[in-house]
């Protein structure tokens, strides 16, 4: 399936995966961009900009194709 999105981004599909936050981790967001579509890294789930970073280290060992990170603004105080 070609469209705008799909040639903007490199993927097969015009699917993204939402910001999930917990649920939205490396292997998740790996497995995802291997299926064609646009898999998501949640960036909160991460206290540190280091841990981040080794996540989007570890994305990118699970996967050569594209994917995004999703960056929190809003404050996060732990789990609800």
């Amino acid at each position: 399936m070609k469209t705008r999105i799909t040639t903007l981004f490199g993927i097969q599909y015009p699917i993204q995966c939402g910001g999930m936050l917990w649920l939205a981790t490396p292997e998740l967001a790996a497995a995802i961009s291997n299926t064609g579509a646009m898999g998501n890294l949640t960036s909160g789930n991460y206290n540190t900009g280091d841990g981040l970073r080794e996540a989007i280290d570890r994305t990118r060992e699970l996967t050569q194709k594209p994917f995004i990170v999703n960056i929190t603004t809003m404050q996060y105080r732990g789990r609800c």
